[in-house]
């Protein structure tokens, strides 16, 4: 099964695969678990595979290289944001999106990931003090030099969609979107639908928090939800009540929970390709289990009245790193 990534983009696999887990941010991983995963979801039929050359500072882009060792290349569409950078200790120490700096980070990418093209290659959030236009002209002169084929953006407002679309047309805006992180239904999606963009949705099972196999005796595990609203306190017992609720609506239609949110995002529409974050091939399968899913309008319904738009407590990120997403001061 597969789906076109809006009026501009490549048509690739229903689900794509998130690697970033293999290599950062929710703990230790196994490298040849997380290879053998990759090729479990190349060989279910995922061709799309989504990672950040800041991903394990480059570790990502590395490990990516090594799976799709013996693959033919051209049936596997690449994605790589850019951008964020980090001190040899892994924090964040801000964002680059100027034109030299575009140019520097995609050659260090190709080298990493041994290929010659990138297929979508994003800024992975908005340098505020560098115009979008300046950005993505740099990266239109990375297409017309065959070292990209498509222009992605992520984590941006409608009216920065609209300024980049103006200087290249853009395949897809990379976006949080599940059943508890909504906020971009008031006006992104709607400006992307108007300008034929398609949509990458991460964040589906909201970190894991609504895969149903989240638990509060997980809060000692020490990555960076630690950080996070939604999984502290208080809010955190509220949201695993929503899970709950959620729970009740797919054991009913026989189903897991994570396979129920998966389900729930794929029916927001054929421009829409849900990342799944799968870091071992049992969490691979049961998200393409949501594949054979079917929500009726009933079920839809069900789904909605037990988590409306608004029903989780807390942001999807710390109030720091809020701040600078232009999705939410915009969307």
């Amino acid at each position: 099964m597969t789906r076109t990534l809006g009026s501009h983009g490549p048509t690739v696999s229903t689900l794509g695969l998130g690697a970033m887990g293999m290599s950062d941010l929710y703990g230790p991983s196994d490298r040849a678990e997380s290879i053998a995963t990759i090729h479990a979801a190349l060989d279910a039929g995922i061709t799309l595979i989504d990672t950040g050359d800041f991903y394990g500072s480059g570790h990502n882009e590395m490990l990516i290289r090594e799976a799709l060792t013996g693959r033919s290349r051209d049936r596997v569409l690449i994605s790589v944001k850019f951008g964020a950078m980090r001190d040899p200790t892994g924090a964040w120490i801000g964002f680059d999106g100027r034109p030299a700096a575009v140019k520097n980070f995609i050659a260090y990418s190709l080298r990493r990931l041994g290929t010659d093209y990138i297929d979508i290659y994003r800024p992975a959030r908005l340098d505020p003090t560098i115009p979008i236009e300046d950005t993505v002209g740099a990266i239109a002169d990375l297409v017309n030099a065959g070292y990209v084929r498509y222009i992605g953006l992520s984590e941006v407002g409608a009216t920065t969609i609209r300024a980049a679309h103006a200087v290249h047309p853009i395949s897809d805006l990379q976006i949080e979107y599940s059943l508890i992180s909504r906020t971009l239904e008031r006006s992104i999606l709607p400006t992307l639908r108007e300008l034929g963009i398609g949509l990458t949705a991460y964040g589906v099972l909201s970190r894991g928090l609504i895969s149903g196999h989240w638990t509060r005796d997980r809060q000692g595990e020490r990555d960076f939800r630690g950080n996070s609203p939604r999984f502290q306190g208080e809010n955190l017992d509220k949201n695993l009540r929503l899970v709950e609720t959620m729970r009740s609506l797919a054991d009913a239609k026989g189903i897991s929970v994570a396979q129920l949110a998966i389900a729930w995002v794929l029916s927001r529409g054929d421009d829409i390709v849900p990342l799944i974050g799968a870091r071992t091939r049992v969490r691979l399968t049961e998200s393409l289990g949501a594949l054979d899913v079917r929500l009726s309008a009933q079920d839809l319904a069900s789904i909605e009245q037990a988590v409306p738009a608004d029903a989780a407590a807390g942001e999807r990120y710390a109030a720091s790193q809020m701040a600078h997403l232009d999705s939410e001061r915009m969307g």
